[in-house]
């Protein structure tokens, strides 16, 4: 069975049809265009692909529940409030890169009522001059994972802008690492502190290899890959985001907070509010004294649907929409004032 794109002659509407060698224009389904990805499987379930298949294949099933799925698309439909996130990464000129981070934010801002905005920002230039105009009116800032170098000071430089103004922040895999970095510089006055992964020789390696991979030659055979169980702390906003004590998240990486460092990160007020069950390695990191900063060695993106958008991501962006809102007060506040003063 085929089921091919179909452009009718004559102007007719576009169409998709199912051909076989005996009937090869046995069903055809002729639908206005969808608006987009998510309508389309509402799309072709109305112009009746799904009886297709089933026929063709004899499967007797029951008619689908799409009720889950509707309210999703209404909640696109609906969503009036603009929040507006910083993607501050290193492959931005390769959107798809990011394609299941962008595939989760969409997920939080439908879950929130809220239209996504998302603001592509290079890492690489964020450690210039016009780091700050990068970031200026983004209501949240997000730094995923990747791999290698290049881009991590500018990278670490919005971490620092999203701590020290207040900004939601959302860290994945080495968005994680970048945070422990630079706490570790601001807070620990450790001003070399970095990641043997990008500065060997640094004095205070407070991202490293586990001990037992220090001699293992194999890249691979360094990798923490697949699903993980985490530990999340009482009282913490993980716990509060994900409403259980244990979660179990995908990994992909390589690189660990080093825990000869970590009496220190809490005595600074980092909350280490994640942990392997084992209490071995660090998940989730989060600084309870900033509005919302959290940031998760995981990839919780991985694990989002449509219509089961992940804790993380509905936590940041609603975060972002509060953010959004008193920094509108906050405007309207001073204009009224500068008003009344003149």
């Amino acid at each position: 069975m085929t089921v091919i794109p179909f452009v009718p002659e004559h102007g007719a509407r576009p169409a998709f049809y199912y051909r076989s060698p005996d009937e090869p224009h046995a069903a055809m389904i002729t639908r206005a265009h969808p608006d987009g990805t998510v309508d389309m499987i509402v799309w072709l379930r109305d112009g009746g692909l799904d009886d297709v298949i089933c026929d063709t294949l004899s499967l007797d099933v029951p008619d689908p529940d799409m009720s889950a799925w509707e309210e999703m698309l209404a909640g696109i439909r609906d969503a009036t409030e603009p929040v507006t996130i910083g993607l501050v990464g290193k492959y931005v000129d390769l959107p798809d890169a990011y394609l299941s981070v962008v595939e989760a934010l969409k997920h939080g801002a439908v879950a929130n009522g809220a239209s996504l905005n998302l603001r592509w920002i290079p890492s690489d230039d964020m450690d210039g001059l016009l780091a700050e105009s990068y970031l200026e009116g983004v209501d949240g800032i997000l730094v995923p994972g990747g791999f290698g170098v290049r881009g991590i000071e500018g990278k670490i430089e919005a971490i620092r802008h999203a701590r020290e103004d207040g900004v939601p922040f959302l860290g994945l895999c080495l968005g994680l690492q970048c945070a422990v970095i630079e706490f570790s510089r601001a807070r620990l006055g450790l001003a070399e502190a970095n990641s043997s992964e990008f500065a060997p020789a640094t004095p205070h390696p407070v991202i490293d290899l586990m001990d037992g991979q220090q001699d293992v030659e194999d890249k691979g055979g360094t990798m923490r890959l697949g699903l993980y169980a985490a530990k999340l702390a009482e009282g913490s906003l993980a716990r509060k985001l994900y409403g259980e004590e244990l979660v179990y998240e995908r990994h992909r990486h390589r690189y660990e907070v080093n825990n000869h460092y970590r009496a220190d990160l809490e005595a600074a007020g980092m909350a280490l509010s994640g942990t392997s069950p084992d209490d071995h390695l660090v998940e989730i990191i989060e600084l309870p004294e900033h509005p919302f900063f959290i940031a998760s060695q995981f990839h919780p993106e991985l694990k989002s649907r449509p219509t089961d958008p992940h804790p993380l991501f509905v936590g940041f962006l609603a975060a972002a929409l509060e953010y959004r809102r008193r920094q509108a007060e906050s405007t309207i506040a001073a204009t009224e004032v500068s008003r009344v003063n003149q």
